[in-house]
Parts: structure tokens; sequence; C-alpha cells
């Protein structure tokens, strides 16, 4: 299945392809590189011409932006009820991914209709979209991702969203080791949402590659969940690895356990204001109760 997030207001994908995307945040328009948009588009179109950023990457890999205007050091854009800081960083991003509004308001609605307190674990949690998008329907929420930086980015989005008031436990840690301590503290939790890269290194240099870790992963998750668990829903960038893959993980591993929960999985994407177009951008897989 497909779930487009097409309920922004502040941001906008107004065009795409042959390797890049044009985007409005909140009326600052980028340029930046996507690998999914193979097919052509005319780049000679003014539109094209007539950005406040171009991100252009280099052969040697990474990259470099460049402004045609001073930008400020950053911006915001809303969804709905949250706020998010907006700043272009060196790799390319702008701390946000815009796609993933669909699965905020997947949890939201999960967690506001669920007539109890949430306990929700975020892992790999980045700026925090999601942390705010949980706490913002009502749940406790504890953060873990092993940059200390993307944590700090994530407390401002948590004031720029009204949460500060709210239980929001922020931890810079390996995910892995943070959910085996877990565990053996007895901490439990009703839903858990992680956004695994495809590579990346703990704060102690421990290495994770999604194709060996996720399944270790997984198995530490479920001995956390609480006895009426609620989701848990994984999304994943990684190239080559299908939403099939994600289902079929989800039903050999939680499914057994929650018979009266539902798997599904797909791909999220954005609408292309364009030519009434769909960018890819990324795959989910969540469980879900039913009861």
């Amino acid at each position: 299945m497909l779930r487009l997030s097409s309920e922004w207001e502040d941001y906008k994908c107004l065009d795409a392809g042959q390797g890049e995307k044009l985007e409005s945040w909140n009326g600052i328009i980028f340029r930046r590189p996507d690998p999914q948009a193979i097919w052509t588009v005319d780049k000679e179109n003014k539109m094209w011409k007539n950005v406040d950023g171009h991100y252009f990457r280099s052969n040697k890999g990474g990259g470099e932006w460049k402004f045609y205007k001073k930008l400020p050091e950053y911006w915001t854009v809303n969804y709905k009820d949250l706020t998010f800081k907006i700043s272009p960083t060196n790799f390319k991003h702008t701390g946000l991914f815009p796609e993933q509004a669909t699965n905020w308001d997947f949890m939201m609605d999960k967690i506001k209709n669920s007539n109890r307190k949430i306990k929700v674990l975020n892992l790999f949690a980045y700026t925090g979209a999601a942390t705010m998008a949980c706490s913002k329907a009502g749940a406790d929420v504890v953060h873990v991702d092993a940059s200390k930086g993307m944590t700090e980015w994530a407390k401002e989005n948590m004031k720029l969203s009204g949460l500060e008031n709210n239980f929001i436990r922020f931890i810079v840690d390996d995910c892995l080791k943070f959910v085996e301590r877990e565990y053996r503290r007895g901490n439990k939790y009703d839903a858990i949402v992680m956004d695994p890269p495809s590579y990346g290194r703990g704060p102690n240099g421990e290495v994770w590659k999604f194709e060996d870790s996720i399944y270790t992963l997984i198995h530490a998750c479920i001995k956390i969940l609480s006895d009426k668990p609620l989701f848990v829903l994984i999304n994943s960038y990684t190239t080559g690895i299908s939403s099939i893959v994600l289902e079929n993980i989800l039903k050999t591993t939680l499914l057994p356990l929650y018979p009266n929960g539902k798997v599904d999985a797909g791909e999220v994407g954005l609408p292309i204001e364009k030519d009434n177009l769909v960018l890819p951008c990324g795959i989910y897989g969540r469980w879900q109760n039913n009861d």
C-alpha cells in the first residue's frame, strides 16, 4: 500500500525528476538530490532556476549547498498542531522528513483512541518529529538517538511545539544497548517506533547494519512490550529492502505472539504538485493491536 503525506500546508514538493526534487519549505525553495526521481523533467523551466538553495552532489561522495540569498539560521514549518525547526545540514538534509507525516497521523490517532495512558519508545529518533506527534497525542515518550546534536535539535522541536511540560525523556545512546538495558530494568512500552539507518555507528563506535541487525533489535524490542501493546512501526530508507521484507519480519515475530493484531506494509510518498505525480520516499511496516 502507498500512504501519501498529503495534508501539508507549509511544505510542498513542487516538482521532481532526473535525480532531483524541488521543494518549498514554508516559502523557501530548495533543490536537492533524490535517487528515486529518475524520470525526465524540464529543468529549463524557470521554476527550477529560481531557487533559494541548491545542494550539489560531489562525485567523490557528499556534496555542498549553494545559497542564492541569505537564509535565516533556521525557520519553522507547521504540520497541524506541531512545529518543527528547519535548517539545511551538510549532508543535504533539513532536519525533517515530510513524507513521515502519514505515520505521525497514524500514531496520534492510535494513541488518542486508546483511552489509556500510552508509553512510547522512539528509536533512532533523529530530530524527534515522531516523538512530538506521540507526545502531542498524550503519550509519555522515551526518545533515543546516538547523535547528541540531533537530540538537542529534538529538544528545540519540543519547545517549538509547546510540549515542555509533557513527559519526554531524551537519551543519547546506542539503540540496541538501551533496549537491552530496559529489559534488564523491567521497563515496558505500549508502542515502539523505529527509523533504523542502512548503516550507522553508536556513540561508542557500535556498528549498525540494517540487514544484520534489524532482527536482533526487533526480538529485543518484543521483550519490552507491555501486556497490551498498541503498535510497532518500522520505517526504512535502506536501498534494496522491500516493504514485503518488513511485513514478513513482523508477521514472523509479532503476529504469533499477538494474533489479534494485524500487520501491513508499503511505501510512503509525497504528492508532486506538477503533473500529479508521486515521489516515493521509503517504506514502512507496522503491527497494530485491533482489540
